[in-house]
C-alpha cells in the first residue's frame, strides 16, 4: 500500500520543519508531499531539508487549490490513501494510523480526525467553538448525519474518493463543503476521535473578524451543493 501525506502550507517557515519531522519520524511508511502555496518566505527550502516532496505553485490558490494539487498528484502517482494534514503543526503523527487503518481495511472511504466526538485535551476558543457547532448543524440539516468537527484538515481519502475531491473541490475553505460533495456522491464518511494541538508559532487565517464572513459563505456553499446531482458514476 502506498499511502501519500498532502501538506497545504503557506508561509509557514517556522513551522513546516518540525512537522515533516514529525511526519517522518513516527510514519516513516508514509511519503511526504508539501504544497507550497506561493510562499513568499523559505517554506519549500525547509520542507525540502527535512524530506519532504515540495510542489510550489506560482501563485496562492488558497488551500482548497493547495489540497486539490496534492489530491491530484496522489491520483495520477496510484497512491492507494492520500492523508491531509495541516503545515501548522496541528495534527499529530501519532495519530495518523487512527485514519488510515480505517479506510485500508475497508470501512470507510474517507475518514475525518474529529477534536469534539469524545472529550480530548483540545482547547478552542469558545467564537471558534460555536461557530464550529453552527456549521456541523447546518451540514447535519442537508445530509442528515451528524459530523462534530466538519472544519477539521486532518483526513484521509481512499482512491474512489480522490477521484471525486480531485474534480470537485471548494477553492476556499472546503473541508465541510466537501463532506456533502462525498455524501452526495455515496461515499462513507466516518469521523475518528484524535487528538489535535494549537498551531505551532504564527495566526489562524480565520480571523475573528472573518469568522462571519466564513460562516456564511460556507453555509451557503452547503446548501447549494447539497441542491446540484452527482458528479460521479461508478
Amino acid at each position: 500500500m502506498r499511502i501519500l501525506a498532502i501538506v497545504p502550507a503557506l508561509n509557514e517557515v517556522d513551522n513546516i520543519g518540525p512537522v515533516v519531522r514529525n511526519l517522518i519520524t513516527t510514519s516513516p511508511w508514509l511519503d511526504v508531499l508539501v504544497i507550497d502555496d506561493g510562499s513568499t518566505d523559505q517554506t519549500a527550502e525547509v520542507a525540502r531539508a527535512h524530506g519532504a516532496k515540495v510542489i510550489s505553485l506560482p501563485v496562492n490558490l488558497g488551500i482548497g487549490g493547495a489540497v486539490q494539487t496534492g489530491f491530484l498528484y496522489a491520483l495520477r502517482n496510484h497512491y492507494d490513501v492520500a492523508l491531509q494534514v495541516d503545515g501548522d503543526g496541528q495534527h499529530r503523527g501519532e495519530e495518523i494510523k487512527k485514519l488510515v487503518d480505517p479506510v485500508l481495511l475497508g470501512e470507510a472511504d474517507v475518514t475525518i480526525g474529529s477534536r469534539f466526538l469524545e472529550k480530548t485535551s483540545y482547547k478552542s476558543a469558545w467564537p471558534r467553538r460555536l461557530g464550529i457547532y453552527l456549521l456541523s448543524k447546518t451540514l447535519q440539516s442537508v445530509v442528515r448525519k451528524n459530523f462534530t468537527d466538519p472544519t477539521s484538515g486532518f483526513r484521509a481519502y481512499n482512491q474512489k474518493a480522490l477521484r471525486i475531491v480531485s474534480a470537485h473541490y471548494s477553492t476556499d475553505y472546503p473541508e465541510p463543503d466537501a463532506i456533502v460533495t462525498l455524501l452526495k456522491n455515496r461515499l462513507r464518511v466516518i469521523e475518528i476521535s484524535v487528538e489535535m494541538d494549537a498551531r505551532l508559532s504564527g495566526s489562524s487565517s480565520i480571523t475573528p473578524f472573518k469568522s462571519g464572513y466564513y460562516m456564511f459563505k460556507v453555509s451557503l456553499a452547503i446548501i447549494l451543493n447539497s441542491m446540484m446531482s452527482r458528479i460521479w458514476n461508478d
